[in-house]
């Protein structure tokens, strides 16, 4: 007896994904509860699993697009020895004149099924195969440097003879040459999620009014404060204090002083929001996206801290999920990490603000009558002109920096 693997429905508004990598391949033993393989959608990434035991035969490839509800595999009840009437199957249908080269099960490799998270990132965008990687870890397991090596071997070694070309009339110089070392360019599709991502951009930008205002903050108290904090902080929650929840604070702070900002345009409406569940945008190497933190303003720094910790840790793995994305009223984006001195974040559909901080520099400033040399931040807000002013705006600008400059104004608990 055998079971369908079918792509499951992962929220209301996906329809298809791509089978980004088959962590068991066609012939592999399987258990209930393994991960099958891995489905990409617009959104998120999530690990299909199997629901019984048995033997997996695989009927489509990695890297296809598939539709919810579409067969991926079948599970065949019973062990590794029961796969023998699929081979006898493939010897009756060659007598028919059909292809031979039906896919035959493969042992498993030693260590698949115990794929990192790293690992099993790198081999699925590189489109590895881990029965074919050797080892360095403890037991012979992949460590992220085995896949990175091999998919650079992989880049070096002279490439296969080249198809001919399609029924499109695809251009032999469209694929790159490893051999020659001298390709112009490659060709790729976009990834479901860096497809949504840019729909979602080029929308924002055509439907709302964008206008982005700028000031600027001295981080002096709140790094003073952070570092005579940290040690107590680490050792009551068992985590890091970080800049993020001061700033969500401040922007809590800041909403409060100018509701329309924590609101939206629906149709001829105006949507006033009563809560502040603030999304945070994570970088990751399939894309951006802003899980959200609910009712932050509610939430100690520590809960803050922790709420931020485990989504940006789900989302590098490609483990968060469609409802940590929803919903947010708000959004914050920190392009500091990555060196930004000053930028102009895109709104996050259908709100109304984006906050964007970037990177702390010392700089001269006047205080008072001195010049003196302070940590300093550029701050930019970008919103949506039709439902905020330039005043609230300006507003909202200088409430967050006098809570970042004055940190006693927020509801400090630590």
């Amino acid at each position: 007896m055998s079971t369908e693997v079918k792509v499951p429905a992962v929220g209301e508004s996906i329809t298809s994904g791509i089978v980004s990598v088959w962590h068991k391949k066609s012939g592999d033993q399987v258990k209930a509860g393994d991960a099958l393989f891995t489905l990409e959608t617009d959104k998120v990434s999530t690990e299909i699993t199997a629901e019984k035991d048995g033997v997996l035969q695989t009927r489509v490839e990695e890297g296809a697009e598939v539709k919810i509800g579409d067969v991926v595999a079948v599970i065949e009840e019973g062990s590794g020895g029961d796969a023998k009437p699929s081979a006898t199957k493939s010897s009756a249908e060659s007598k028919t004149g059909e292809k031979q080269d039906v896919q035959k099960p493969v042992p498993p490799a030693p260590s698949s099924d115990a794929l990192s998270p790293a690992v099993r990132r790198v081999v699925a965008e590189e489109k590895l195969d881990p029965a074919k990687i050797s080892g360095s870890g403890k037991g012979g397991r992949l460590t992220k440097g085995d896949a990175l090596a091999a998919a650079q071997n992989r880049e070096t070694a002279p490439a296969p003879a080249a198809a001919p070309a399609g029924a499109a009339g695809e251009r032999a110089e469209e694929k790159p040459s490893a051999q020659t070392g001298n390709e112009r360019f490659t060709r790729k599709k976009m990834s479901p999620l860096r497809r949504k991502i840019a729909a979602q951009l080029v929308m924002a930008q055509h439907t709302a009014a964008i206008l982005t205002t700028f000031n600027e903050c001295d981080m002096t108290e709140v790094q003073n404060l952070r570092a005579v904090s940290q040690d107590a902080f680490v050792k009551k929650n068992g985590l890091k204090l970080g800049f993020m929840s001061f700033f969500i604070k401040a922007a809590v702070e800041g909403l409060k002083a100018v509701p329309p900002i924590n609101g939206r345009i629906e149709g001829d409406d105006f949507i006033q929001n009563h809560y502040y569940d603030i999304g945070v945008a994570v970088g990751t190497e399939r894309g951006l996206v802003v899980p959200v933190v609910r009712d932050a303003d509610k939430k100690s720094f520590a809960e803050i801290e922790r709420d931020i910790a485990d989504y940006a840790t789900r989302a590098r793995e490609g483990k968060i999920k469609i409802e940590d994305l929803q919903g947010g009223t708000f959004t914050i984006s920190n392009g500091g990490v990555y060196g930004s001195m000053m930028g102009t974040p895109i709104l996050n559909p259908p709100q109304s603000g984006i906050l964007g901080m970037h990177a702390i520099q010392k700089r001269p400033v006047a205080i008072k009558d001195d010049v003196v040399v302070r940590p300093m931040m550029y701050l930019a807000l970008s919103y949506d002109h039709r439902a905020v002013d330039g005043k609230e705006a300006v507003t909202f600008l200088v409430t967050v920096k006098q809570c970042i400059e004055d940190p006693k104004k927020l509801p400090l608990d630590f």
